[in-house]
């Protein structure tokens, strides 16, 4: 039986580290790419290796360059000939006010929070598309792209055009038994020295906790699988009920110190 492939973008850490895991646990081989933390992507990389038996292909680029994806398609069809899933993690946020923002800031935001994924889907699909693969896309986004902050009107845009754009996508792709969804997640605690901050905010999550990337990984696995088959042009929230109607606000934080890591 062929082993599947996936794309990651974004995966040395956090999210993608979680969800390149989780995708090899259920038998996927790997292509994550990563910014400038080498280091740790071969440490995801021998993790993928030694506990799950898969391969995991390392590519490092910097998505906001309009020629990185491409590379990372070509070097994915290298290793594996075949590409059944993509997903689009890699991003970057910034807090600054919209009047106070350089726009050499703008420029990165945008074009690695959104003109990237857009690439790679435009990439992906076709390659499945030409090889007969009804394949799987997943875009992670974010609770900011519904719930709107002070100071976040870029990155937040940004996942917000990720979602409608998802739409539009996913009847484009639908003829060709391609899915492309989106999971938003919302309050992921991706940093150990954040921890005392996500168990206070945990308690008023109604879940009762912080995410962890895994609680991801598992999303998109499922979401990617044959359990899923019917479903596409959603946006599934990952967040324990964090932007429910009814949800605690937190009004005694620093932005800084916490709306930009959910």
């Amino acid at each position: 039986m062929e082993r599947k492939a996936a794309i990651v973008t974004g995966a040395s850490r956090g999210i993608g580290r979680g969800t390149a895991l989780k995708l090899a646990e259920h038998g996927y081989d790997l292509v994550i790419t990563h910014l400038n933390e080498q280091e740790e992507a071969e440490a995801v990389a021998e993790e993928i290796v030694s506990k799950h038996g898969g391969r995991c292909h390392i590519v490092q680029c910097d998505l906001s360059e309009s020629g990185s994806a491409r590379n990372v398609m070509e070097q994915a069809v290298r290793a594996y000939g075949r590409i059944h899933v993509l997903v689009n993690n890699a991003g970057a946020s910034k807090f600054d006010e919209i009047k106070k923002m350089p726009l050499d800031v703008l420029n990165y935001l945008m074009k690695l929070n959104f003109r990237a994924p857009m690439q790679m889907i435009q990439l992906v699909s076709n390659h499945m598309i030409e090889h007969g693969i009804a394949g799987a896309i997943v875009n992670i986004a974010s609770s900011r792209a519904e719930r709107a902050y002070p100071t976040d009107a870029i990155y937040g845009g940004m996942k917000a055009a990720l979602v409608r754009a998802t739409e539009s996508i996913a009847l484009e792709l639908a003829p060709h038994g391609i899915r492309i969804n989106n999971i938003s997640p919302g309050a992921i605690q991706v940093r150990d020295e954040m921890q005392p901050f996500y168990e206070a905010l945990g308690k008023k999550i109604p879940l009762g906790r912080g995410g962890v990337p895994s609680d991801v990984g598992s999303a998109v696995v499922w979401i990617c699988s044959e359990e899923a088959s019917y479903i596409t042009g959603v946006n599934l929230r990952v967040d324990g009920g964090l932007i429910l109607p009814g949800m605690p606000e937190r009004l005694d934080v620093n932005p800084e110190d916490g709306w930009g890591k959910i």
